[in-house]
């Protein structure tokens, strides 16, 4: 074993050797490990010891400009970037925006129509990683989008700012490997677990955090996250309610790569920092997680907010389509009771409510009789066969072909404004 290459210090009365370790790409990362102090004896002699550097504690100062590992009398645990930013260089814009193609296609395609809110986030994330952001999740049903790459290339930039980790971590009392983290990325994330959207939430915009390692009592830390997920489940991957602000959500589409296009991806991170850096912000700081909640509001993020209630239409939609398949009719009378009985023989515990029936026909415009009336209504059977029934009640006159387009989905990932 080599020391000469290894640098340690002293962080009030423990040892840490600084080193070199390589990676699969060929490259080496710096890393710290813990040492003993008789070892660093043993190996480089008892002189040695008093020629290294000593530091009262640990801190951790996110910086990626102007960067500085000594704070006062303390270790910084933050890591610099592995990449040169020339701030005070003069270099042409247009010069930088010809080495980054790959880069700018990609963010383009990440960010959409709010490609620019998209180049401020990751121009907040470089220039002022305390900013508090929204948890930021790219959703696809499809295969082949590139949202995965994306939090491999923010790894990438970020080093060891930036960790993975899955939905279950929320729940661990052991959370030491988010300590002076400032990104948080989650790769395909699907909870149904309210705690976890309330850790994610709370984390989002708390400024202190408590880390607790094994073997160690907690620890109250200052914290930046900023949370970075994917998911295949578009509109079901977390529950959040309709008056969350904290959450941005965009619907990726499927994306046809070079297969060298990570490669070309990550070349091209040195000139893209610097390019971010020269740039100036589309948006002002508006609100304490900078972009107001009309800027990042898609239609990827309402369907989230309103799946239940998607849940709920789509029921209603089944029922519907069976009654017209069974009856051959397009006009069909029916009340929320009628609803409820046929939803409870087919999703059980699950049935939609008379109440839920109501909403959605009001949100078609639908009305119901202004008195009760008999009409000819229809009955599920326990063997699955659908029969007519004389009913009295006030119902719906529903024309099935008139209604249908409300069922229909969209995949576009438009700002609703």
């Amino acid at each position: 074993m080599n020391l000469d290459s290894a640098e340690f210090i002293r962080v009030g009365t423990s040892y840490y050797a600084i080193i070199e370790r390589p990676t699969i790409s060929k490259d080496t990362e710096k890393i710290m490990i813990s040492w003993n102090k008789e070892t660093i004896v043993n190996d480089l002699g008892k002189d040695y010891i008093s020629a290294i550097k000593k530091y009262y504690g640990f801190c951790c100062i996110p910086q990626h400009t102007n960067y500085e590992r000594e704070v006062g009398d303390f270790y910084n645990i933050y890591h610099p970037l592995d990449y040169d930013i020339e701030i005070e260089s003069e270099i042409d814009l247009n010069e930088l925006q010809l080495k980054i193609p790959f880069t700018l296609k990609y963010i383009k395609h990440i960010f959409g129509e709010q490609y620019l809110l998209g180049l401020d986030y990751l121009k907040i994330l470089l220039e002022n990683p305390t900013q508090i952001l929204p948890v930021l999740v790219l959703v696809s049903s499809e295969r082949e989008t590139g949202k995965s790459t994306f939090l491999k290339w923010l790894r990438r930039i970020f080093s060891f700012n930036a960790t993975f980790i899955n939905a279950d971590s929320f729940l661990n009392n052991f959370n030491s490997d988010l300590n002076g983290k400032l990104l948080v990325l989650v790769d395909e994330i699907i909870t149904d677990n309210q705690q976890v959207t309330e850790r994610i939430k709370f984390l989002s915009t708390a400024d202190r955090n408590k880390i607790e390692s094994k073997g160690r009592d907690k620890e109250e830390v200052e914290s930046f996250y900023k949370f970075i997920m994917t998911s295949n489940f578009e509109k079901n991957f977390i529950k959040i309610d309709k008056k969350e602000t904290r959450f941005w959500v965009r619907k990726i589409p499927s994306i046809i790569k070079n297969p060298e296009f990570d490669k070309y991806l990550y070349k091209e991170i040195p000139f893209f920092l610097n390019y971010l850096i020269r740039i100036t912000h589309s948006t002002p700081k508006q609100t304490r997680m900078w972009f107001t909640p009309e800027q990042i509001r898609t239609k990827a993020l309402a369907r989230l907010m309103d799946f239940e209630n998607e849940e709920a239409k789509s029921k209603v939609y089944d029922i519907l389509f069976e009654i017209q398949e069974n009856f051959n009719t397009d006009e069909i009378l029916i009340a929320p009771m009628d609803f409820q009985s046929i939803s409870k023989k087919i999703h059980g515990r699950n049935a939609i409510n008379p109440k839920e029936v109501r909403n959605i026909l009001k949100s078609f415009g639908l009305t119901p009789t202004d008195n009760t009336y008999k009409y000819e209504g229809y009955e599920l059977l326990p063997h699955g066969e659908f029969v007519k029934i004389d009913r009295l009640g006030r119902y719906y006159k529903i024309n099935f072909s008139e209604i249908r387009h409300f069922f229909d989905e969209s995949d576009e990932s438009l700002v609703i404004n």
